[in-house]
């Protein structure tokens, strides 16, 4: 599924679609850091942890962040009752390598394993969700379109997710068929998606037009479907000019869905 990223794997790509910075900043006393091998890498996650039978959700952050940014943000996701489990890419904190399209896709997965089994043996039973912010939706899209058992739901924030096309990326006189070919399964994958979905972006982002995110909403498979637009909200500023919203909004799902999750469990459905 990720094997037509290849075409983004280009050092022209990657200068201007990833920012890595190393941050080697320890956690709260209360985090776990995680170490999770993958070919030719250790990657690095941050567990916050809350109620062990509350709902934990696994985040991706944007291409010019880092874990350690969000050390002072998982106290507010503990106030709305959520643990948080935050991954960092290759060559992103302390990750180690470099990051690239295919392997930032493909590095999901494990990332989800471990995640998942590190929950599992610290008795977190709660419901998971999955989360992607900017860049991070292609990492969210790809676990909720090929590898979604286990989580409850999907929420993308501020991201496009590959929808407004690759192929202004290509060069000169190149040929348009595989670009073409990287967007169809991209729409594919989204329509695959079948979770529960919560999309939160910013009315005024500058970097991806919300209607970018109208698109995806469209896009993707899911049954349900949740739209927040923040007023006078930018790509970076979302918290800082809704944060009320923000979370109100993501506690709210995570609660319906969640509990709707839970009950399907307990009753045998779904």
């Amino acid at each position: 599924m990720t094997a037509g990223f290849v075409l983004l794997d280009r050092p022209e790509i990657l200068s201007v679609m990833f920012y890595p910075r190393r941050d080697m900043t320890p956690g709260p006393p209360e985090s776990v850091d995680l170490r999770i091998s993958v070919d030719g890498a250790e990657l690095h996650a941050r567990f916050y942890p809350n109620d062990p039978a509350g709902p934990v959700v696994l985040f991706f952050h944007g291409n010019g962040e880092v874990v350690a940014d969000y050390d002072d943000v998982a106290p507010v996701y503990h106030h709305f009752g959520m643990s948080l489990l935050a991954a960092d890419y290759r060559g992103y904190g302390q990750s180690s390598g470099r990051p690239a399209f295919t392997t930032m896709l493909a590095d999901a997965h494990a990332v989800k394993t471990a995640a998942f089994a590190h929950l599992d043996a610290a008795g977190f039973g709660g419901p998971r969700f999955l989360m992607g912010r900017s860049l991070g939706a292609l990492s969210a899209v790809e676990l909720a379109a090929t590898d979604a058992e286990g989580f409850a739901g999907l929420v993308l924030e501020s991201g496009a997710a590959g929808i407004r096309g690759w192929s202004r990326f290509a060069r000169p006189g190149e040929d348009p068929a595989p670009w073409e070919e990287l967007r169809a399964a991209q729409l594919a994958r989204m329509a695959a998606v079948t979770l529960p979905l919560l999309t939160i972006h910013g009315a005024e982002d500058e970097l991806i037009p919300v209607q970018s995110a109208l698109d995806v909403q469209a896009a993707l498979g899911s049954a349900s479907k949740r739209l927040l637009v923040i007023p006078h909200a930018g790509h970076n500023d979302l918290m800082a000019v809704g944060l009320r919203q923000y979370f109100e909004a993501l506690a709210a799902f995570v609660q319906d869905v969640g509990g709707s999750a839970s009950t399907s469990r307990e009753t045998g459905q779904g």
